[in-house]
């Protein structure tokens, strides 16, 4: 086994125990807040029987080591238990709403590479010109904005005053009697203002980020020689000195898999999206433990898998990390 493996290996193992320990964490929280699923779900006026008998029906009446162990058990062979709230399989839940998560999420992190990288190199092209002095003060001014106002901004303008872009929702009443291809354009709609915000937010760090990394390479020696050898600025900047001002982007870039699984909670919220983050939402304001604790193993495990993941990607495009392996 090479050095790499082993060290991914390692990484993967010492992952458990955290893993472990946060869904714990969470088990724990959640069950020391006061109030029952019974003063949820139920008429508040329930007598003390009835309540009892919400209470066994979702095992709550059980010792709180027991109900650790009977969810950790069916979390490992994949049985999240019952959703208080919507009375259904959480795993059912998760399926329902992580494509649409993933929909939105992968369509922004594309969007913030493709516009925060031409950005940079816009930027960088020509150092403290009229380009880079606008694209500072438009990167600057949109990471400074929390990402709820520039929504409600964008919904006020696209959608109220305007009138283009719908405000909420993944599509339209009617869209399952529509055809495939007007459904899809009817996705792409809706898509629009949530995916573009949280683009946009991403790509004004990207262009900051990959900017600064190629100005620090525009003085090496292997583009100066480049430049000696009579190569256009213009393939120099996208060529050359792009490609290692990428390298600690594609390690950014693994770090983003909790990102696409969980979402956007803010974004979900506003824009109603069916996804993970509007569900997590959803069920922290309702107690809904099972589906609280699925969401957390997924949000952790994900954080793990993406460690993982810009290791290895890390390793792939950079031969210096493969000889340090």
């Amino acid at each position: 086994m090479s050095p790499t493996l082993r060290r991914i290996g390692r990484r993967a193992l010492a992952a458990v125990p955290i893993l472990w320990l946060v869904v714990t964490l969470t088990f724990i929280v959640v069950h020391a807040v006061p109030g029952s699923v019974a003063d949820l779900l139920d008429n508040p006026d329930l007598s003390p029987a009835a309540r009892e008998t919400v209470r066994h029906r979702y095992g709550l009446d059980q010792p709180l080591p027991q109900q650790y162990m009977r969810w950790l058990e069916g979390a490992i062979t994949g049985d999240f238990g019952i959703s208080f709230l919507y009375r259904q399989p959480v795993r059912r839940l998760i399926a329902r709403t992580l494509p649409p998560t993933l929909i939105l999420t992968g369509t922004a992190l594309l969007l913030d590479l493709l516009l925060g990288i031409a950005l940079a190199v816009l930027a960088a092209a020509r150092p403290r010109g009229w380009i880079d002095r606008v694209t500072t003060v438009l990167s600057l001014g949109v990471y400074g904005m929390p990402t709820f106002w520039l929504a409600g901004l964008a919904i006020l303008l696209f959608s109220v005053q305007l009138g283009w872009l719908p405000s909420s929702h993944m599509h339209s009443l009617d869209a399952a009697t529509l055809p495939a291809a007007r459904r899809l354009l009817d996705l792409l709609r809706h898509l629009i203002l949530p995916a573009g915000i949280l683009g946009l937010a991403g790509a004004a760090s990207t262009a900051r980020y990959v900017r600064a990394a190629l100005l620090d390479i525009r003085q090496s020696r292997f583009l100066l020689a480049a430049r000696a050898r009579g190569i256009p600025r213009r393939r120099i900047l996208w060529i050359h000195a792009l490609r290692p001002a990428l390298l600690p982007l594609v390690t950014l870039l693994g770090l983003s898999l909790p990102f696409l699984v969980s979402g956007s909670l803010v974004i979900e919220v506003i824009f109603s999206w069916p996804g993970m983050g509007r569900l997590l939402w959803t069920a922290a304001w309702a107690r809904d433990i099972p589906v609280i604790l699925a969401a957390t193993l997924l949000g952790a495990g994900a954080v793990i898998a993406g460690n993982l993941l810009a290791d290895i990607l890390y390793v792939a495009v950079d031969p210096r990390a493969r000889r340090s392996s």
